[in-house]
């Protein structure tokens, strides 16, 4: 059963003040991941985040709902642990690509998505909510001392008041503390200043090399969280929140196979789809492409003009209003769980799947793989976890 009602008149594109709102839904989860891969890795800063920009555009227009655009994550923490260089993650990149590019044209994908079921599925956005709240609450909300502190708890309270007021948006208000913030303590004018020129994004050929080793070191760790929430867990969010634009799991990993053969030649980081962006994105108010539109000309501006000082003139930007906004997404996707909960063994084991997701290296395929195993043995009554 949909979450929601089907709207047949909801338009493709809209720009309005809650599109603007969704439009920072997933900041929180993408800010601090590409600040991290530009610094460990040496990328050229203005290539990540135009291709990043230009990769939101593409979705926002091709699909005409707010499904997001994001780092992939597992690439990006292997990046930032290891300090891997550019040519080696456009190189992965584009196994990547090749490799989800196979599953859609084979149909492959579509018997993935057959054959996990949609308890396991559950469990695995439980567990990236388990991952998005730990984040918020023990790095981003104590990042700025006690100042920091009471400034989340200003934005819990606004978000917990105005979430779902479509006359004052709770992300834009929250933003505008954080904002307002961010300029008082932090801005420093001789920086800004420095930063501001025009960039674009130079041309690289990823070599044989660099693409095999690509494979070896960040496709192969991606690849299972991919197949898990960017592709079967967004096809279920999609379910959820827009039952009358029903999406296939083929189109889907297509256009992730589509972003990842292009972003390496122009200098952008590896993007993904994402069940928790578009969850952030719908919670915060986005119900159209123009939500991951707004959000790309962002980045388009930002690694345009600002792209020579971006990492000192994001820190202007506080983490614990950040913090504010990932914990509500992350609230809102263990929601999801909502329309298990009538079976104990379904909601037992999806809650085991999100456990394992959350707490094992390689979690999501654990998750994914241990979880569907045990469905069906429960299904033949082979095993039991309630009733």
């Amino acid at each position: 059963m949909p979450l929601t009602a089907p709207s047949p008149h909801r338009p493709r594109i809209r720009f309005d003040r809650n599109e603007l709102a969704g439009a920072f839904g997933d900041l929180g989860t993408d800010l601090p991941l590409l600040i991290g891969v530009i610094a460990a890795s040496g990328m050229d800063s203005a290539g990540v985040l135009i291709m990043f920009g230009v990769m939101q555009l593409f979705s926002g227009l091709w699909y005409g709902m707010p499904m997001p655009v994001q780092p992939l994550k597992a690439f990006a923490a292997l990046v930032i642990a290891q300090k891997i260089p550019g040519r080696v993650i456009w190189g992965g990149g584009l196994a990547v690509g090749l490799s989800m590019l196979v599953l859609s044209v084979t149909g492959l994908i579509d018997s993935l998505a057959r054959l996990v079921p949609k308890t396991v599925i559950r469990g695995i956005q439980f567990g990236l909510a388990l991952q998005l709240a730990t984040l918020a609450l023990k790095e981003y909300v104590p990042a700025d001392g006690l100042p920091g502190y009471a400034l989340a708890a200003a934005g819990f309270l606004v978000t917990v008041v105005l979430l779902g007021n479509r006359r004052w948006p709770a992300a834009l208000i929250v933003l505008g503390l954080g904002v307002a913030y961010g300029l008082v303590f932090k801005l420093d004018f001789a920086t800004a200043q420095r930063a501001i020129g025009l960039h674009l994004p130079g041309w690289h050929v990823p070599a044989r090399a660099d693409i095999l080793l690509g494979a070896v070191l960040l496709a192969l760790p991606q690849i299972p969280l991919s197949l898990g929430n960017s592709v079967l867990a967004t096809k279920q969010v999609v379910d959820d929140y827009f039952p009358e634009r029903p999406l296939t799991v083929r189109k889907i990993s297509f256009t992730y196979a589509l972003m990842n053969l292009v972003n390496p030649f122009l200098g952008g980081f590896p993007v993904c789809h994402g069940s928790g962006g578009m969850v952030g994105h719908y919670t915060f108010g986005g119900r159209t492409g123009g939500s991951v539109v707004l959000y790309g000309l962002l980045f388009l501006v930002l690694g345009l003009f600002f792209s020579q000082g971006f990492q000192q003139i994001v820190h202007i930007f506080p983490l614990p209003v950040l913090g504010v906004l990932l914990l509500f997404e992350a609230l809102t996707l263990a929601t999801l769980l909502r329309d298990i909960s009538g079976s104990r063994s379904d909601l037992l084991l999806a809650l085991l799947v999100g456990l394992l997701c959350s707490g094992l290296p390689y979690g999501y395929l654990v998750g994914l793989l241990v979880g569907t195993g045990l469905y069906y043995a429960m299904q033949r009554g082979w095993v039991g976890l309630g009733k």
